[in-house]
């Protein structure tokens, strides 16, 4: 079985246009779980897309009285 070396990678946000480091510890997170992607997020801009995401699909609290 071959062995397989990740390194850190420098990408660029598809959101905000900054750089981030696709660190070796996370790609090797993303193979483990299966991701065939790297991120096109920086991590700002994922857990703010999160949040948004979270919001949108909870129901209001208004509506539970």
């Amino acid at each position: 079985m071959a062995m397989i070396f990740y390194r850190d990678m420098e990408l660029i946000c598809r959101s905000c246009g900054a750089t981030f480091i696709f660190t070796a510890g996370e790609q090797e997170f993303y193979a483990d779980k299966g991701f065939l992607n790297e991120p096109t997020r920086c991590p700002k801009c994922r857990n703010r897309r999160e949040n948004q995401r979270r919001r949108l699909e909870s129901p209001a609290e208004d509506d539970e009285s």
